[in-house]
């Protein structure tokens, strides 16, 4: 099994995988790396360790070296250019009247490169910003035009919850949700209350969504006709989280009562047909997901 060591590059980000060359991290080290973008400082969240084979995608890349206390020196004075770089490249991106957000930069750590993220709602064409700010800089220009979700997680905020946002908080990269999870979930619709800071669907839906995908496979449909210790009943609502049903139970006088009972405490006799189109949801609705 290769070995490798786990660093992250931002303090809540991707954790990326790289030969340790015979140097023994632990979590809390720094490390000096080669990537795609040059030379970069990182933070070891995953001491050294040995991994199976499947866990590894494409070629590892060796770490240069631990980083010293020189390398953490200049990695704080990179860190401390950033507010002016952003001053300035705001400054050239209203001279060139261009229709894009600047949402945050960095300094490679060989200050080879400085990297601007961006977001817009189209192309935009920002070449002679590139050599404006190239002139100024005096280093390669990159500009990396980022989704809204990635601008929330770079930000960050209090999300409807009250707490930070998970994206900034904790979470190392994003997962995949859909309108579905939240009907599963029996929530509303309402784009106002699935939707997070970044207008998108809040990614919390897929935490608990395992939990209701298998409950609601022995749950009852609403509308289906159950037997229940009282007689035969049209169920109402169910409840996923307590597996509690009720449903409107015919009294002996020909009125009809709501009872509630456990799962376990009925039997499903007919489900009545329902629709499984999941897709369909309307144009507000279909504005949230991502």
């Amino acid at each position: 099994m290769p070995e490798i060591v786990g660093i992250r590059f931002k303090d809540v980000g991707k954790i990326y995988y790289f030969a340790p060359n015979g140097i023994e991290f632990k979590a809390g080290d720094a490390a000096i790396v080669e990537t795609i973008r040059g030379v970069e400082y990182g933070n070891v969240v995953l001491a050294t360790k040995q991994v199976p084979d499947g866990e590894i995608v494409g070629q590892l890349k060796p770490v240069i070296r631990k980083a010293t206390a020189d390398d953490e020196r200049a990695h704080k004075e990179n860190l401390g250019k950033r507010e002016k770089a952003m001053e300035i490249a705001t400054e050239k991106i209203t001279k060139h009247k261009l229709n894009m957000k600047l949402v945050d930069m960095e300094y490679t750590f060989d200050n080879t490169k400085v990297i601007f993220y961006f977001t817009a709602e189209g192309r935009v064409d920002f070449r002679e910003l590139v050599k404006d700010l190239a002139s100024v800089f005096r280093v390669r220009i990159e500009l990396r035009q980022i989704g809204i979700r990635d601008e929330c997680k770079l930000l960050g905020g209090l999300g409807p919850c009250g707490r930070p946002c998970c994206c900034n908080e904790h979470m190392g990269d994003f997962e995949r949700v859909s309108i579905k999870m939240a009907k599963t979930q029996g929530l509303s619709l309402n784009p106002t209350k699935i939707s997070g800071l970044c207008g998108r669907l809040m990614c919390c839906l897929k935490y608990e969504n395992d939990h209701y995908s298998e409950t609601t496979k022995f749950m009852p449909a609403i509308g289906s006709e159950i037997g229940t210790p009282d007689g035969k009943g049209i169920v109402q609502s169910v409840d996923l989280l307590r597996q509690r049903v009720k449903a409107f139970i015919a009294l002996p006088n020909g009125d009809k009562e709501v009872k509630d009972y456990a799962v376990k405490d009925i039997t499903t006799t007919v489900v009545l047909a329902q629709s499984n189109d999941d897709d369909y949801v309307d144009d507000e609705i279909k504005s949230i997901i991502d």
